[in-house]
């Protein structure tokens, strides 16, 4: 799969057990409203979670990151946070980081797609095919609609050599999201492999005309079957 990040939870999340407030016009009103609920009510480990979301949104990492440690202090559950302790952690470079704490999501909701995701993503990055395509099968049964679980499910099965189910995969990913370039890109390597040359001509232009930067080595190999 093509770049992707772990999931990142709206901004605008109400607290659930704390009132919800006024919808804040700012990113800033936003912050001092959790502020003021995690003074009024510390151990609101919600509060404490909104308000990373809302410092994730200024870019203020460092801080964050705390008030999410300090979330799941006082939430050990919240699956949500670990997910974005991980986002952090791939943004740093630290996949092992990521990866540790989106099993410790998982483990807390064990049919939290998102994480289930985010595993396989990360076991791709650190070449771990075989290990990456069942937490993606976990991550589609819980949402069958998770795209990008779609997606790197099917570059994981590319890796591996299975160019039959990684175009089974795309197709079906396709059926969802036509113009999904991506798919687009993989279905022309996939075909390419398989010998269905005016498919993977087809897919290749395609996913160019939607702005896929197809790879150089892939466009010469496809330049004798136009």
């Amino acid at each position: 799969m093509d770049k992707a990040t772990p999931d990142t939870t709206d901004q605008d999340t109400v607290a659930q057990d704390g009132a919800a407030t006024d919808k804040p016009a700012t990113v800033e009103e936003y912050i001092a409203q959790q502020r003021a609920a995690i003074a009024s009510n510390p151990e609101c480990g919600t509060s404490h979670y909104n308000l990373a979301i809302g410092l994730l949104g200024q870019r203020k990492y460092g801080e964050a990151e705390q008030a999410l440690l300090e979330a799941i202090e006082c939430s050990p559950t919240l699956a949500e946070a670990y997910v974005q302790l991980g986002g952090i952690r791939m943004r740093q470079g630290d996949l092992e980081g990521c990866l540790h704490f989106n099993k410790r999501a998982v483990n807390c909701r064990a049919g939290f797609a998102e994480g289930w995701g985010n595993i396989g993503f990360v076991h791709l990055q650190l070449g771990n095919a075989e290990e990456a395509i069942p937490a993606l099968r976990r991550a589609i049964q819980y949402n069958p609609r998770f795209i990008q679980a779609h997606a790197t499910l099917a570059n994981a099965h590319l890796m591996t050599g299975d160019y039959e189910e990684s175009i089974k995969i795309n197709n079906q990913l396709l059926d969802m999201e036509p113009d999904f370039a991506v798919a687009h890109n993989n279905l022309a390597i996939a075909c390419l492999q398989v010998g269905d040359y005016e498919q993977a001509v087809a897919h290749a232009d395609r996913a160019r005309e939607l702005g896929y930067e197809v790879a150089p080595e892939i466009l010469a190999d496809l330049e004798p079957h136009r």
